[in-house]
């Protein structure tokens, strides 16, 4: 009954604000606009259609948020007025009351608030889809952010799973297009995500790790976790000052090169992908900020990390190889990988492909990001897709949706910005370090402990397999000394083959050191 209670809820808040005239009055077809007008006999609406859009997805709850939170920093897809309007779902949803807001924290420290901070401001500074923040000062001086979740969130954000889980499968069912884009698995990612952005301790550990990782990158802060006042719907964390990064007008008046911010964005965006495999998945305007603090002057500053998307050594590899190749604009090793991935059956005609990947992307190289249609080439690129049944990887979802946020955020800062001109040279050298001599004194540090363990171990178990091949059956002194001659001939092989097989490795290599030196110079 609540599901059908909340599929009741979406139904009538579209119809409120309007959004069912919003969608339809964007085609031109004279039968789909006559519905259109059928449907709004009656109704009127006077405030402007981004406020309606923002408005509705208000009133919807947190997943249609975080959907209004993407759309807005995809300003060559809508108009400015709704993208501006759709800015405001960033950091400034309607908050909760500040009383609830002190009862959680008091329940979840279990005690006071003033045994807790010298000083908690009732006025929260951000309120987002999942929680708020407001600024304290702990009892020894220090400032800090506290981080409440707003109360009741589990069961609105099980309900609109359940109806996303049940439009996924209905997609499944009635479109073969529907099937190649997996929208189950999809939807399933999207549920661990949100579930786990509902857990602040996790959120706390995400950002340690973060914090870690970019220890040796001086173009980014992240703040530190007081780890004893952090609970599943509290965090206290360090407060940081900066200003946002979307306010580019008050940036540039304080003195902060925004080009240069630009490209130090695409820098962290690479290096915490194809570096650590471990990177900040929720990247729209409301979670950044730039430090204003002369000693930090001009670093990002990242906050909220709910959402951490994690990649495996096999997918670096592969995303780097595809990005090399797309830049060499080598179309037919970017059709092999597809292939050797499995993205799309292995009886796909290579050429066939590569013709198609190249008709989409050559008319874009060459051109500033302002330039580029993104709309235009995901639309060709779908096109293709579905021509080739190339399967959508839901492993992937996160990093295609923060490539598309870093990307809006460079267009807001630099329209001249090319991100994959700045992205070049870190994924050359990146693939340098994964086969040159450097990659294989890693792997074998890496391997020592275990080798270490075995290495004194190998005479024994080498005389143990020969003890036991050459003694099972009694037989004269001539068959035992021709059996052990052979055993030994047999242990000689293998050391000599292993012996080489070193070397070719050696050799392997150094020549693909060689290679790569020639090919980037």
């Amino acid at each position: 009954m609540r599901f059908v209670l909340r599929l009741v809820r979406i139904v009538f808040t579209l119809l409120r604000f309007g959004i069912d005239e919003l969608a339809l009055s964007g085609f031109r077809q004279r039968r789909i606009r006559a519905l259109a007008g059928v449907l709004t006999l009656g109704r009127r609406f006077s405030l402007p259609r981004g406020v309606r859009l923002r408005m509705a997805l208000e009133h919807l709850g947190p997943i249609f948020i975080k959907f209004g939170q993407v759309l807005s920093t995809r300003r060559d897809l809508l108009p400015l007025d709704v993208a501006d309007e759709l800015a405001k779902l960033q950091d400034r949803v309607p908050p909760f009351p500040a009383d609830q807001a002190r009862a959680i924290i008091e329940a979840e420290l279990r005690r006071p608030l003033d045994t807790v901070f010298a000083q908690f401001d009732d006025v929260p500074v951000a309120s987002a889809s999942v929680a708020q923040v407001h600024f304290a000062t702990l009892l020894d001086g220090r400032e800090v952010a506290v981080k409440v979740l707003r109360p009741g969130m589990l069961a609105v954000i099980d309900d609109d799973l359940a109806i996303l889980h049940m439009l996924a499968r209905w997609v499944e069912r009635i479109s073969a297009d529907g099937r190649r884009l997996r929208p189950r698995e999809v939807v399933s990612e999207f549920d661990i995500y949100l579930h786990d952005e509902l857990d602040l301790v996790r959120e706390a550990a995400n950002a340690a790790q973060l914090r870690r990782n970019m220890a040796d990158l001086p173009l980014i802060l992240v703040p530190e976790m007081h780890w004893d006042l952090c609970t599943r719907n509290v965090c206290v964390m360090e407060r940081m000052k900066g200003m946002p990064v979307s306010q580019v007008g008050r940036l540039r008046e304080a003195g902060v090169d925004i080009k240069k911010l630009a490209r130090d964005g695409v820098t962290i965006f690479f290096t915490q992908v194809f570096r650590d495999g471990f990177f900040h998945a929720d990247m729209h305007p409301g979670n950044i900020q730039v430090s204003v603090d002369p000693a930090t002057f001009g670093r990002y500053i990242a906050l909220d990390f709910g959402i951490i998307g994690t990649l495996t050594d096999a997918d670096k590899e592969y995303l780097a190889q595809n990005f090399i190749a797309f830049f060499r604009r080598d179309y037919k090793r970017v059709a092999e990988l597809h292939v050797e991935s499995g993205w799309v059956p292995p009886s796909t005609r290579i050429d066939a492909l590569e013709g198609a990947i190249r008709a989409v992307c050559e008319p874009q190289f060459d051109r500033p990001l302002k330039e580029i249609s993104l709309g235009q080439v995901l639309m060709r690129l779908f096109q293709t897709s579905r021509r080739f049944n190339v399967e959508i990887q839901p492993q992937l979802v996160l990093l295609q949706k923060t490539l598309l946020n870093v990307e809006g955020l460079g267009r807001q800062l630099d329209p001249d910005l090319d991100l994959w001109t700045t992205a070049k040279p870190f994924l050359e050298r990146w693939m340098d370090e994964q086969v040159g001599p450097r990659a294989l004194w890693r792997r074998l540090k890496d391997e020592a402990p275990h080798y270490a363990k075995l290495l004194p171990e190998l005479p024994r178990l080498l005389h143990d397999a020969l003890a036991r091949r050459a003694s099972p059956a009694p037989s004269d002194d001539a068959t035992l000394l021709a059996e052990l001659l052979r055993e030994q001939r047999r242990t000689n092989r293998l050391l000599g083959g292993l012996t080489w097989g070193l070397l070719g490795f050696l050799v392997g290599a150094v020549v693909a050191r060689l290679v790569l030196l020639t090919h980037f110079g």
